[in-house]
Order: C-alpha cells, then structure tokens, then sequence
C-alpha cells in the first residue's frame, strides 16, 4: 500500500515540475500561451486525481502510518493549490512585481514549514530513485560487456576445438592409408614366401627323380 502511495507521489512530482515550467513560459512566451494554458488546466486535473486516488489509499492504510501519510497528502494538495493560484495569476497580464509579491504571499500562507520539509523529503526520494535507476543502467551496460567478451571467448574456444576436429579426421586418414600400405607389404610377402616355398618345392621333387634314374641305371 504504501508503495503505491509512493509511486503517486512520484507520478505527482513529475507533473508538479512540468506545471511549474510551463507557467514560467506562460509568463514569458506569448506564441504558445493558449495551448500552454490548455497544457496546464489538463495536468492540475491529473494532479488532483491523484491527490485523490492518494487519500483513498490513505483510508485503507494502518492507524500507525495514516496520520504521516494523511499529512504529506495534505502538503502535496497545499502545493497543488498555490500552483493553481500562480497558474491563474498567469494567465493575467500583470505587473511583474505585483505577481512576484502576490506568488509569494500565496507560498507563504499555504505552506507551512512542516509541509515544505515533506516536500524536501519528497524531492530527494526522487532523486534517489533517479540514482537507483542509473546505477541499475550502469550494471546492465556491464553486465552486457562482460557477456559480449564470454562469447567472444566461447567464439575463440569453439574454433579451437574445430581446428583439433580437423586434424584428429586428418590423423585418422593418414593411419588409415599407412594400415593400407602395411597390409599390401603383408600380403606382397605371404605372396613371396609362397613364390618360394613352392620353388624349393619344385627343385627338391626334380632333385629326387635325378637321384632316382641315377641310382638306378
């Protein structure tokens, strides 16, 4: 619940800021002061929604916290109002120093000390968020280095193991052709042996028939 509320809060003094600048060029530009006034009329209006919207989540909130809560939504609707005055003083071609004397007449009497402090603690919550948020950036840009220089490694390690693929195909080529080769020189010698067992063969049969005829004549 309260974060919710904190996050109206936020909404709310994004839309105060933008109110407050463009009644600074209301002051000054002529050109576009009609959609400017048109601008401003619209955001009072969402302001005051959320002012509403934060006082209903205020009624749903815990005894202890209500009162704290109730008080800087009445501060936020005090500077809603003495907006609202600036805005209509405006609009109103007057003298410069009537308005400057009139805006802070109007600041003073609508604010009180306590309420300017809730304002100031308003302010730097945001800031805060502000910084949370690029700290949040900051980790995600380096955390998208450091993943780009792990691919770049798991780049250079999967070439790497592509290169060994290649040379161990090319070492399994190579023995295959040299057990090629050794089992032609095999079987040439089996082949040789035979030639030659079957040639000692040969010259031991002719050698007995010669012993034969000799011995017999």
């Amino acid at each position: 619940m309260a974060s919710l509320i904190d996050n109206y809060e936020q909404q709310y003094a994004v839309l105060t800021a933008d109110i407050t600048a463009k009644i600074g060029k209301i002051r000054t530009q002529n050109d576009e002061k009609r959609q400017l006034i048109q601008d401003v009329d619209r955001q009072i209006e969402e302001a005051q929604e959320l002012l509403e919207q934060m006082e209903l989540e205020v009624r749903g909130v815990n005894s202890s916290s209500r009162d704290r809560l109730r008080g800087r939504v009445e501060s936020h609707r005090a500077e809603l109002k003495r907006l609202t005055q600036e805005f209509q003083l405006a609009k109103k071609p007057r003298d410069d120093s009537s308005i400057e004397i009139t805006r802070e007449d109007s600041w003073e009497n609508s604010i009180t000390e306590d309420q300017k402090k809730r304002l100031l603690d308003t302010s730097e919550r945001i800031d805060r968020t502000g910084r949370t948020l690029q700290n949040g950036y900051r980790m995600v840009l380096e955390t998208e280095e450091i993943g780009s220089e792990v691919l770049k490694e798991l780049h250079v390690q999967r070439e790497t193991i592509q290169r060994g693929r290649t040379k161990l195909r090319e070492t399994d080529a190579e023995l295959g052709r040299g057990s090629r080769l050794l089992s032609g020189m095999i079987f040439r010698s089996l082949q040789q042996r035979f030639v030659l067992a079957a040639v000692a063969l040969t010259l031991i049969i002719v050698a007995c028939i010669v012993m034969y005829y000799s011995l017999k004549s």
